[in-house]
């Protein structure tokens, strides 16, 4: 609702060009205006929107020079494709690095791990992106920007024996039995997938250290430790079980956050997702496509905590039992 008054802001003209598609259409504004009602009080264009969006009727995108909806599902997979690698990365490279940091304080391991935990998470994720193209693409021409080669891309669209089964490139190269889409696909992935992961894994592996160190003061943990207990299993089934709540709220923020796009990453690896379109779409004040990913993100936001909360309750028994 906020957002939607912040558009108000905008004059009726303004608004209903959005909805202009074609050159002949631009002088057709005041209909337009009429139509849509943007000329009518505040909650009466809210409970139309309201209505529209129900019936996913979300406006058209003047970037995408299509309906918001078949947009979406346009540069939703490219987005989509990038996070199914990067999450399980930045997810298990975090927790692995700071059990290990937390486990054994002071050393060599987590001196370092510290130091990269910094740099990484005060490194601006463009200027990170920036040096590994200048590095792997520029000098050794080893990984290009973009999604998929420019002869594949061509075969895959306009070829009728490649089915596009899930819209990731990965995964419909196997599917349709072309492990050259695949590896070609992988290619492109890895400086993507890797300035995620360093950038947002850093957070991660902070927030567990922190955690790790929290719980090994702890006297359940000092009394397992005087009763002789194996030190792995305090580690790693008790200390790290306890540490993970507070990781686990961060990590679905995160997931969360990247479902939404990079855009930084999108646009320097040329790759056209949700946050390329986002970006764009901003800059051209496209209003519809604004409004449908600020409701967007609110479902994924929404359902990234209800999962978070599955998930405490598996972890921790105690909040399961209440």
């Amino acid at each position: 609702m906020l957002i939607f008054g912040l558009m108000m802001t905008f004059s009726p003209e303004r608004r209903a060009a959005a909805f202009v598609t074609t050159p002949q259409m631009a002088k057709d504004i005041p209909v337009l205006i009429k139509k849509y009602g943007f000329d009518k009080p505040f909650y009466v264009q809210y409970l139309t929107w309201i209505k529209e969006i129900s019936h996913l009727n979300l406006g058209y995108s003047l970037v995408a020079s299509r309906s918001v909806v078949e947009a979406f599902w346009y540069y939703f997979p490219i987005t989509l494709e990038l996070n199914l690698y990067a999450a399980p990365c930045i997810i298990f490279l975090g927790i692995w690095m700071g059990t290990l940091a937390g486990r054994k304080p002071n050393s060599v391991f987590d001196h370092v791990s510290r130091i990269f935990s910094i740099i990484g998470w005060s490194l601006p994720t463009f200027l990170f992106a920036l040096v590994l193209m200048m590095i792997f693409y520029g000098y050794f021409s080893w990984f290009p920007p973009g999604v998929l080669s420019d002869e594949l891309t061509m075969y895959v669209r306009n070829s009728d024996d490649f089915i596009r089964y899930t819209h990731l490139y990965t995964i419909d190269g196997i599917l349709n039995g072309r492990l050259d889409i695949t590896i070609n696909a992988l290619k492109y992935l890895v400086l993507p997938v890797i300035t995620q992961a360093i950038v947002i894994c850093a957070l991660l592996m902070r927030v567990m250290r922190s955690g790790m160190l929290e719980e090994m003061s702890k006297d359940y943990i000092i009394t397992a430790m005087a009763k002789g207990a194996d030190k792995r299993t305090i580690y790693l089934k008790h200390a790290r079980r306890n540490a993970l709540i507070p990781v686990i709220t961060i990590a679905g923020q995160l997931i969360a956050f990247l479902m939404e796009g990079s855009i930084a990453v999108e646009i320097i690896f040329n790759r056209q997702g949700i946050g390329w379109w986002l970006a764009s779409s901003a800059t051209q004040l496209d209003m519809p496509v604004l409004m449908s990913m600020c409701l967007f993100m609110a479902v994924i936001f929404v359902l990234s905590n209800l999962v978070v909360d599955l998930i405490y309750a598996a972890i921790d028994p105690r909040i399961r039992l209440s």
